[in-house]
């Protein structure tokens, strides 16, 4: 494995622990989904606009021929996570999560064809032995009692996860003509203004007040799950094929119950154990055995 590649999965894996962190970061908070989400990309763009908008940076955002794309970037990413809280909230975490990171199967179908990058077995067979991992982490949700299903909830689910790998394959394009860390900053900013007449209508209608613990979730989300989980999975996206970036984003589901056990004293099960080494396994084939060819991979 070459030295870029090495650290492009590096990178990537590192983000999706990073970003592992949010879901007990936000049980912390009291605060509607969509204000949590709308102060967390709005540190992460005044961040990000602090330490690194300045002229040679930004000057890929002069070509208007990007414009386009960069706004479906957004919109994609803003719809998956509104429609991951719909799914969420007609049928379950545990089937909306299973919806989420079915992603990786869009990207290895829909890559050959957007990209002209060929997906290998062997990514076929990770995603099986990862969805088969996540399945397992999920059985004791899926089999409890306060599982629900419905057409929204159930169509919600499919559009989250087709979203989201919509999302990953622009950003792969991307990537050959913006650097990262703009299109992080782009990414957050328009998050941010897709999401906000959701979250003033959710906390203004509601009459609901930030609190002080609100408002320290928001900038832990926005410094870390955010500005600099964002900016290393771009980065290393950049680096590596996106099939296997989407392979690996399974670690998240796998960080969550450690975070949980650290910061929260929750239990970690059997079944957690059982599914993450699956999980791990995928990521540790994917990496040893796909190839390496980045030059593959054209602009979207």
């Amino acid at each position: 494995m070459n030295s870029r590649a090495a650290q492009g999965y590096g990178m990537v894996v590192v983000s999706y622990l990073l970003i592992g962190l949010s879901g007990t970061l936000v049980t912390w908070a009291t605060a509607p989904a969509s204000t949590l989400l709308v102060l967390r990309f709005a540190v992460a763009a005044l961040v990000l606009a602090a330490v690194f908008a300045r002229k040679r940076r930004l000057s890929g955002l002069l070509a208007r021929d990007l414009w386009p794309r960069l706004l479906l970037m957004g919109a994609l990413d803003a719809a998956a996570l509104l429609l991951y809280f719909v799914a969420i909230r007609e049928t379950s975490v545990a089937i909306a999560t299973f919806f989420l990171f079915i992603q990786p199967v869009w990207i290895a179908l829909l890559a050959p064809r957007l990209l002209r990058s060929a997906t290998e077995r062997v990514v076929f067979v990770a995603v099986g032995l990862a969805l088969a991992g996540l399945v397992v982490i999920l059985v004791p949700a899926l089999s409890g009692k306060a599982v629900q299903l419905s057409a929204l909830g159930l169509l919600a689910g499919f559009g989250c996860g087709l979203s989201y790998a919509g999302f990953a394959l622009l950003v792969k394009g991307l990537t050959r003509r913006v650097e990262s860390v703009t299109l992080v900053l782009v990414e957050c900013t328009l998050d941010m203004l897709f999401l906000l007449p959701l979250a003033l209508w959710q906390t203004l209608g509601s009459g609901y007040r930030l609190t002080g613990r609100d408002l320290l979730v928001a900038l832990v989300l926005g410094l870390v799950c955010s500005a600099l989980a964002y900016t290393l999975w771009m980065e290393g996206t950049r680096r590596v094929r996106v099939q296997h970036s989407a392979v690996l984003g399974f670690l998240t589901p796998v960080a969550a119950p450690i975070y949980a056990l650290i910061l929260l004293g929750q239990t970690i099960t059997a079944w957690t154990v059982a599914g993450g080494t699956l999980i791990l396994a995928a990521g540790i084939l994917v990496v040893l055995r796909g190839q390496e060819d980045l030059e593959s991979e054209p602009p979207v």
